[in-house]
C-alpha cells in the first residue's frame, strides 16, 4: 500500500520503511505516533505539517548510541552504471586483500581512499549515530563487535567502503545532553506546550474572563465562504458583544470577526464550520494573551527594560555601521577595486610551481614509469597515458595528481629544484614512492581580487571604518573629562 498510495517519493523504492531512527529525528507528531503504538501495529491518521500519515511500527530496539569509525573509500561516479561499480569493486577489493595481508588500515587509506578529507587522518570519520549516515554504511558499522574490527566491502551510494570501528559509546547520561536537548525542544513543535502553559499562566494573572455564548452568537454569522478564504466580517456588523476580557480591556465578536477576516486561508470541506471557528478562536486568545504579556515586560522587569534599551541601541549602531562599512565593502564593488588597485603589492602570490605528483606502489613500478617516459619523451604522454601503461596489473600501482605550490605547502614539492622539466628522484613517502615533475614556474605576482577577495574586503572594511570615524571627529566634538577617567580604576 506504500508503494501504490503513499505521496513519499522514497516509498516507490523503499516501500515507506524509514529505518530505524530516535528522538528529533522526525517532526514531533510524527515521533509521537511511532512511540505511542505497539509494534505490528498501525497508527491512526496523524497530521503532520507534510500531511497525514500511517505509521506502521516494524521494530523496537535499545539506542545504540554512537560510533567512531574510519573508512576507506572506492568512489562512484554520479549515475554510475554497473561497469562503474564492477571496476571500482576491483580496486577495493585489492586494497582488501592489502588489509587482510597486515598492511596497515592507516596507511591503507592515506594512499588509497577518494575520501580526500578522511584520508589525511587515516580515515578517520566524525562520531554518528541512528540516522546519521546511509542505512548500509550504519548498519555495517555497527554490526563490527569490536574496536579495531573492520568490514568486508560495503556498497552505497557513494562508493565501496571498508569501515574500521575506533569507538562506540552508549546512550549518554540526562545531564550530559540536557542543554542540548532543551534546545531542540525550542525549535520544535514540542515547544508548543510551554507556549499553552504560558498562556494559561498569563490567563490567570490577567483576570482573564469569557462568555462561550457570544461565541456560539457569531457561529450564525460565518458561512460557507471561509471555506475558500473569502468570508467577510460586516457579515457580523450587528454583533458586537464582549467575548472575553483580557487586562482590563473588552475585546468584543467585532474584533474576532476582523481578526478572521486577516488570518483565514481555503480550507477543505471536510471539516465543520464551527471546528473552523473554534480554532481560531483559540489562536486569536493566545495571540492575545501573548501580546498583552509583551506590553507588560518592561514594566513587570526592569532589568529586561534597561536590556532592551540596550539592546535597541546596539541594533541601530550595527544597522548604520552595516550599511557604511560591512555591507558597503562587499557591495560596493567599484570601490574595492579602487582599493585593490592602489594596494595590489599588499596581496602578492610568491614563487609558485605548477607540479605533477606521481604517487607509486613501490620501487619496481616506479623504475617501470621512468622507462616509460624517458621512451616516450617526445610524444609527452598524457595523464591518462601513461595510468593506462602503469596499471595494467592493477589500479593501486599509481595514482596522479595535478596541482599548483607556493613554498611550504607540499613538503615534496619543496624538496625539488623548481626549474621547468624537473624530474625529481625517488622520495619515500608513507610506504609509497613519490616522484614530482615540475611543469613550470610561475613568478612572483599579484594575487587577483577572486583570489584574495576575503583578505582586500576585510581591509577595506577596515580602510571605510577608519574614513567614517575621521569624519564623524571632524563633524563632533569630543570632550574627555581626564580627571574622571583617571577615576576609574
Amino acid at each position: 500500500m506504500a508503494e501504490q498510495f503513499s505521496d513519499d517519493p522514497s516509498a516507490k523504492e523503499n516501500k515507506g520503511d524509514l529505518g530505524y531512527f530516535t528522538v528529533f529525528n522526525m517532526v514531533y507528531p510524527f515521533e509521537t505516533a511511532a512511540y505511542t503504538t505497539a509494534k505490528g501495529k498501525v497508527s491512526m491518521p496523524v497530521r503532520t505539517r507534510f500531511g497525514y500519515h500511517l505509521v506502521k511500527v516494524i521494530d523496537s530496539r535499545d539506542a545504540q548510541g554512537t560510533i567512531h569509525t574510519a573508512h576507506i573509500m572506492v568512489k562512484l561516479p554520479k549515475d554510475a552504471k554497473q561497469a562503474d561499480i564492477d571496476a571500482a569493486k576491483v580496486k577495493i577489493d585489492e586494497v582488501y586483500t592489502k588489509l587482510k595481508g597486515g598492511e596497515k588500515f592507516d596507511d591503507l587509506a592515506a594512499k588509497y581512499s577518494d575520501d580526500k578529507a578522511s584520508a589525511k587522518k587515516g580515515g578517520e570519520l566524525p562520531w554518528f549515530g541512528t540516522g546519521r549516515m546511509v542505512p548500509e554504511f550504519e548498519t555495517a558499522s555497527f554490526a563490527l563487535k569490536a574496536d579495531g574490527d573492520y568490514s568486508a566491502p560495503v556498497l552505497t551510494q557513494y562508493g565501496w567502503h571498508i569501515i574500521k570501528r575506533l569507538e562506540v559509546k552508549g546512550v549518554p547520561a540526562f545531564d550530559d545532553v540536557k542543554t542540548e536537548f532543551k534546545s531542540k525542544i525550542g525549535k520544535d513543535s514540542r515547544s508548543e506546550k510551554s507556549k499553552t502553559s504560558l498562556v494559561t499562566k498569563i490567563k490567570a494573572e490577567a483576570g482573564f474572563k469569557e462568555d462561550r455564548k457570544m461565541l456560539l452568537d457569531f457561529n450564525k454569522a460565518v458561512d460557507s465562504t471561509i471555506y475558500d478564504g473569502n468570508w467577510k466580517s460586516d457579515k457580523a456588523a450587528a454583533l458586537n458583544k464582549v467575548i472575553f476580557n483580557f487586562g482590563n480591556k473588552n475585546y468584543t465578536q467585532q474584533d474576532f470577526a476582523k481578526y478572521i477576516a486577516t488570518r483565514q486561508t481555503k480550507r477543505g470541506k471536510d471539516v465543520s464550520i464551527q471546528a473552523i471557528v473554534n480554532t481560531m478562536y483559540d489562536k486569536f486568545v493566545e495571540e492575545t494573551a501573548l501580546t498583552y504579556e509583551d506590553s507588560q515586560l518592561e514594566t513587570k522587569y526592569p532589568a529586561f527594560r534597561d536590556l532592551l534599551n540596550e539592546y535597541r541601541d546596539g541594533m541601530l549602531l550595527f544597522e548604520i555601521t552595516d550599511k557604511k562599512v560591512w555591507s558597503k565593502a562587499v557591495e560596493d564593488t567599484l570601490g574595492l577595486k579602487g582599493f585593490y588597485d592602489n594596494n595590489k603589492t599588499n596581496y602578492m602570490w610568491g614563487e609558485r610551481a605548477d607540479v605533477t605528483i606521481f604517487k607509486f606502489a613501490n620501487k619496481e613500478v616506479a623504475e617501470r614509469f621512468r622507462k616509460y617516459m624517458k621512451k616516450n619523451a617526445k610524444s609527452n604522454p598524457t595523464n591518462d597515458q601513461i595510468l593506462k601503461e602503469i596499471n595494467k596489473n592493477s589500479q593501486l600501482d599509481l595514482q596522479i595528481e595535478d596541482g599548483v605550490y607556493s613554498k611550504k605547502e607540499n613538503e615534496n614539492v619543496d624538496k625539488v629544484s623548481w626549474v621547468a622539466g624537473t624530474m625529481s628522484p625517488d622520495m619515500d613517502s608513507e610506504k609509497s614512492i613519490i616522484i614530482v615533475r615540475v611543469n613550470k614556474v610561475i613568478a612572483p605576482a599579484p594575487k587577483s581580487i577572486a583570489e584574495a577577495r576575503g583578505l582586500i574586503t576585510a581591509d577595506y572594511q577596515n580602510y571605510l571604518e577608519k574614513e567614517w570615524i575621521g569624519m564623524l571627529r571632524k563633524k563632533y566634538t569630543v570632550n574627555i573629562d581626564q580627571g574622571v577617567l583617571d577615576s576609574i580604576k
